[in-house]
């Protein structure tokens, strides 16, 4: 069964949604990573989670603008790749300080511990994505989806 949804409703659907799982299964790697408990590491993935929604609004704005102010009408795969890149690389210095101070670990476990969530962010946004497609579908893909 498809759900079609309005574009603003499904971005807030999809970001609901997502977070959610993300901040469990962050949970989970922190805790396995910390050798902590889910009390400790709970707060950290919410910490994680919010900061990553707000860079995200951040960072894609004011890539968004650059776009404009360049002309760009296309995205290459150099232009997909240099935004990939420039937010993991903002996101990977707000989360450092943040796994240093909260866990008391240092430099180089807090980069283990935000390369490990980021390679399992790269899989489980590709699955979260190919799954939520599958469910919400746009007013104007309802017809390409049945």
């Amino acid at each position: 069964m498809l759900i079609t949804l309005s574009p603003i409703k499904r971005r807030i659907v999809y970001v609901t949604i997502f977070e959610i799982f993300a901040i469990l299964f962050s949970t989970w790697i922190l805790m396995a990573l910390s050798h902590s408990d889910a009390q400790e590491s709970l707060p950290v993935a919410i910490m994680v989670s919010v900061a990553a929604v707000i860079w995200n609004y951040i960072y894609n704005t004011l890539f968004e603008s650059w776009e404009r102010r360049q002309h760009v009408t296309v995205r290459s795969l150099r232009i997909r790749s240099v935004h990939a890149i420039g937010f993991e690389g903002g996101l990977l210095l707000i989360c450092l300080p943040i796994y240093m101070l909260w866990y008391g670990v240092g430099l180089w476990k807090a980069f283990t511990m935000e390369i490990t969530l980021l390679l399992f962010f790269l899989v489980y946004t590709f699955v979260f994505t190919l799954i939520f497609d599958k469910i919400f579908t746009l007013p104007h893909l309802q017809n390409q989806a049945e």
